[in-house]
């Protein structure tokens, strides 16, 4: 099973590439990067592939990643960014910059995966394989504001609402093919990074980026037979 995840190398995407590889599955990485960060425990697993120096915002650059794909389960997208400020505080290149980090990133990879699912059912109807009839999974990272609005933050929550927005538009286009399509929205995960922004909050409360990854990973496998287009809390006790 080949997978791509976006946003592999941070807190979540380290421990939804951990998933992953644990199943068995052929993991791709496009990133930044030129190479991967040596901390990641899987950094030289077999059965990671990694592309640097893409950006996901760039659409010849993503067309060209999944293109060369030789064929496509599942497509995770955890790439994205974080701002706040008030709206009088928060210029248009603040408000763009959120929008290319956040949805179209999205909006690329949704719409290359799906190519490459598309092209990978058809080259195996074509070389004569039986039951392999369509089907795949996407699964996006939203964000709890989108649901459950905080003040201060704007661009960010515009921004996941678009990926909100793709998710279940994109759920409803191509379920008859048998790909679903969802996103799970977190609230505060608990990372060294948020715990070092917010030292004095309850850590005990926050989702932790494994349990995060669990919910992911149930929703891009084939045991998920059903869901498609939910956008799935995974806030903790937070």
């Amino acid at each position: 099973m080949n997978v791509v995840v976006t946003g592999g190398t941070g807190a979540l995407g380290a421990a939804v590439v951990d998933g992953f590889l644990a199943r068995g599955a052929t993991v791709y990485l496009p990133m930044t990067e030129a190479e991967l960060p040596a901390h990641l425990p899987w950094r030289d697993h077999e059965l990671v592939r990694a592309t640097p120096r893409i950006s996901l915002d760039n659409e010849q650059q993503v067309a060209a990643f999944y293109g060369a794909l030789p064929e496509l389960w599942a497509s995770v997208h955890l790439v994205g960014g974080f701002a706040m400020a008030k709206i009088a505080d928060t210029t248009l290149a603040d408000f763009e910059k959120q929008w290319r980090l956040n949805t179209v990133t999205c909006f690329l990879t949704c719409r290359e995966a799906i190519k490459v699912m598309r092209r990978s059912w058809s080259e195996s109807a074509n070389a004569g394989e039986r039951g392999k009839t369509g089907g795949g999974r996407i699964v996006n990272v939203a964000a709890r504001p989108v649901v459950s609005p905080v003040a201060g933050m704007l661009s960010y929550v515009t921004s996941k609402a678009g990926v909100a927005a793709i998710t279940q538009s994109l759920a409803a286009e191509v379920l008859a093919e048998g790909i679903l399509v969802n996103a799970v929205l977190p609230s505060i995960m608990d990372t060294p990074a948020n715990r070092a922004a917010t030292p004095n909050a309850d850590f005990a409360a926050w989702p932790k980026p494994a349990e995060v990854a669990a919910m992911i990973a149930f929703l891009a496998s084939r045991d998920n037979a059903l869901t498609s287009g939910a956008l799935i809390p995974v806030y903790g006790r937070s």
